[in-house]
């Protein structure tokens, strides 16, 4: 696969980019490399990368535990302390190896360590090849708020080799479809009906289908890197769908939803409300609505559970001016940024998901 051109970054792909990777590392004359992982990647995916990294300089493995939760500012000040206590400086590189929680919490303490080092990305789920991994986007949660804190920083490249998703179960692969769903909807209707019916979908083809859905972020994000128009259509099914993935991680009745278990209800959701608006026609939504439901299991909703999620929304950090901003789909592959939605529609939606 050809590697694509991101802002000031390349995405390489399989085991073509491990000779750019180590290149690179030559190359570029650092004093030392440190491979930041959780405590999943550590286990099933370290061992898989390791013998591809061909240099002789002092490779340390930075470790923290895994899962959403540890994604905080006092992990960040752990790592800052382990690469302190190492030896790290301002010539060191960073190479975060894992999902969304490392990429994005990795990439944040590289962006400040010293003021900043240089990183290099190698997602190992399908949510972070597809999303979290490409763009330049770090940062960590405030408690329960989603990537309230972090900066826009792209790392040096990005290496995608799908041998590594053979580590995941069917769960995490759901949670990563859905924004490979999300893209078709924004972007390229004909990429989103590859998706109607997944058992015709030709898995040994998958890696084209990262490909394509890396190649439409990146073509987005490409003409607005830092989200001021036409970036925030990669908000579609996210601005419900993080108030509930938080409302899930914080609430002890609940069972913690998957980043892309939530983005799959916010999709739903949020056509919903397409619809209500005359974006999208009830043929248009009822398919969408059922290509979603027949991949992910439905989630019930109490009539308890929907204020805190619409308060969760305050704090949504797509907000301007206190005002609620959507990115809704203008009819399937389009979009429509910066549209306000009342409380009575978002409860109206609510309430469609469950019939």
């Amino acid at each position: 696969m050809q590697s694509i051109q991101a802002n000031n970054y390349l995405v390489h792909f399989n085991e073509k980019g491990y000779s750019a990777l180590n290149s690179f590392i030559n190359e570029s004359k650092y004093s030392n490399l440190f491979v930041i992982v959780d405590s999943n990647t550590n286990e099933f995916c370290l061992s898989k990368f390791l013998p591809y990294l061909a240099t002789n300089l002092t490779i340390e493995i930075v470790e923290f535990e895994a899962g959403e939760p540890n994604k905080n500012i006092e992990t960040c000040v752990q790592l800052w302390n382990v690469l302190t206590e190492l030896g790290a400086d301002r010539k060191s590189l960073v190479i975060n190896l894992g999902g969304g929680v490392v990429t994005d919490l990795g990439g944040f303490v590289a962006s400040t360590f010293k003021r900043g080092i240089d990183f290099i990305h190698i997602p190992t789920t399908l949510l972070s090849m597809v999303d979290a991994s490409v763009g330049g986007k770090t940062g960590v949660d405030l408690g329960n708020l989603k990537n309230q804190i972090g900066v826009i920083n792209v790392p040096k490249m990005v290496l995608i080799d799908t041998q590594y998703l053979e580590t995941l179960s069917k769960k995490e692969m759901r949670s990563g479809l859905a924004e490979m769903l999300k893209h078709g909807l924004i972007y390229d209707k004909e990429y989103w009906e590859k998706f109607l019916d997944l058992k015709a979908v030709d898995f040994a083809d998958f890696d084209e289908l990262i490909y394509r859905s890396v190649k439409i972020k990146n073509e987005i994000v490409i003409q607005d890197p830092t989200e001021k128009n036409i970036r925030k259509a990669l908000n579609f099914g996210h601005t419900l769908g993080h108030a509930i993935e938080s409302y899930f991680l914080e609430n002890e009745d609940k069972i913690s939803l998957l980043h892309g278990e939530a983005i799959a209800i916010g999709m739903i959701l949020e056509s919903y409300i397409s619809l209500e608006k005359d974006l999208i026609n009830k043929e248009e939504y009822n398919q969408i609505k059922n290509a979603i439901k027949a991949i992910y299991d439905d989630v019930v909703f109490d009539k308890n559970d929907i204020e805190p999620i619409l308060e969760l929304l305050i704090h949504d950090k797509k907000n301007e001016y206190g005002n609620i901003q959507f990115a809704l789909i203008d009819g399937i592959g389009k979009i429509k940024i910066n549209q306000s939605v009342e409380n009575k529609l978002i409860i109206k939606a609510f309430e469609d998901y469950k019939s």
